[in-house]
């Protein structure tokens, strides 16, 4: 199916009228659906910490396999979700590229509940996963389904599909201008003046709504940081260099996964369930394992200091449980575990830097490791995703941390290059090949 349109069909101003009206009405469905799928995994959050306290108190024999269980059985409803409805599964970003370049069809109505219940399934279990995929994919859907009540052309239920899915993570993230970024330079990949126009105004209206029903705040409470000296610089970009190769790395682990899964002989819905029950065990063993990684993230963002041993294993835990928890196949994205993996890496790197420089080294990046798990944070977004923009944006208005924006942009650039230098390819170009060989 093509999108375009032999002639431009905003020339008349009745049909400009009712695309208007229709882009507002999809906004508001995001802000409803997007603030209600984030209020409902915050509290899924909140009753998975309860149970898995709950689970101390039972004999030690007994008490393990609750959550094995409990992550194992949503795990694969999770996954007959996206069984139902295919174009469910996974993170939905690649969906939404695939038909802005008119690689794939429109998708139908069904993708929305499946999105949402299945991802409330999930990701509230503790799958490492992250909400902000099925929230671009949920604001996408509800873009087209929108479009498709007014009546409106292909073309113009495409440009709904694409914008509305920025406001999703916008939504997701209580982040406007990392929404309306995203989807400027990752889906679109384009600067043109109406999709920038409709993606700002979607994405207002949608976060607007959206706080009316999960009240706006920023996702991680940080200490004022300031600006590191210029001093200080080349060793932001040595760490973003670094970096730059983990991400590399990250993407080809969950390729990787994905290819080893596909190549198991046995049911779909029996591998989500052993991967669920194995993440199951990774949250008996500690709760920081699992989940989409907003805790272990506030814990060092919010200076908490964590011995190197405890940091080299989360990190090294997450790096793998997130690649696993993806090729489950149920609803989900890669956004936070991203992020919160970021976040360790620039501790990591603070702490290996101090070792090695003593006090001298303290006088140039500081004694707080903060400021470096911000900047980790868009420098291994960057690397894995490939829109720097996007993440310095999408990190200063999580965190309110604007001054670090200029170590921010050295880091995510050296990430740029090193990732660029070894060939490796974004994690949506990877996806959306995969899904379409499918």
């Amino acid at each position: 199916m093509k999108f375009g349109a032999r002639v431009d069909p905003f020339a008349s101003r009745r049909t400009m009228a009712v695309f208007i009206v229709a882009a507002l009405v999809a906004a508001v469905g995001i802000g409803v659906v997007g603030g209600c799928f984030r209020w409902c995994l915050e509290r899924l959050g909140e009753l998975r910490a309860v149970m898995l306290e709950w689970v101390r108190t039972l004999p030690p024999a007994l008490g393990w396999l609750v959550p094995v269980v409990f992550v194992a059985v949503c795990a694969v409803v999770g996954q007959f979700f996206a069984r139902i409805t295919p174009r469910a599964a996974g993170s939905g970003i690649q969906d939404v590229e695939a038909v802005w370049r008119e690689e794939h069809d429109l998708p139908g109505p069904g993708v929305i509940p499946a999105r949402f219940a299945g991802g409330l399934v999930a990701i509230g279990s503790g799958l490492v996963l992250g909400r902000e995929g099925p929230s671009v994919h949920l604001g996408a859907s509800i873009g087209s389904e929108v479009g498709r009540w007014f009546r409106l052309s292909d073309y113009e239920r495409k440009l709904l599909y694409t914008t509305v899915g920025g406001a999703g993570l916008a939504v997701a993230f209580n982040a406007p201008v990392g929404g309306a970024l995203f989807t400027v330079e990752e889906v679109t990949r384009s600067v043109r003046l109406r999709v920038v126009l409709l993606t700002l105004v979607t994405t207002s209206v949608a976060v607007g709504v959206s706080r009316y029903v999960e009240p706006g705040h920023f996702v991680f409470s940080v200490p004022a940081v300031t600006a590191p000296p210029l001093g200080a610089l080349w060793i932001y970009v040595v760490f973003g260099l670094l970096v730059g190769l983990l991400g590399v790395g990250y993407n080809a682990v969950v390729m990787g996964m994905l290819r080893g899964t596909d190549r198991l002989r046995v049911p779909a819905a029996a591998r989500a369930g052993a991967i669920g029950a194995a993440v199951g065990l990774l949250l008996w063993i500690d709760p920081l394992f699992g989940g989409g990684g907003d805790d272990i993230a506030q814990m060092v963002l919010g200076g908490q200091q964590l011995a190197v041993g405890s940091l080299l294993l989360y990190a090294a835990v997450r790096f793998v449980a997130g690649p696993l928890s993806y090729a489950a196949g149920a609803p989900g994205g890669l956004f936070a575990p991203l992020l919160a993996l970021g976040a360790l890496l620039g501790v990591l790197f603070h702490d290996a830097v101090m070792a090695v420089g003593g006090a001298a080294a303290a006088g140039v990046v500081g004694g707080s490791a903060v400021p470096f798990a911000v900047v980790g944070m868009a420098a291994f977004f960057t690397a894995t995703v490939r829109a720097p923009l996007t993440a310095v944006v999408l990190i200063v208005e999580m965190t309110n941390t604007a001054s670090l924006t200029t170590v921010m942009f050295a880091a995510c650039a050296a990430a740029v290059l090193a990732a660029t230098a070894v060939k490796g390819p974004p994690i949506y170009h990877s996806l959306r090949e995969r899904m379409l060989a499918s």
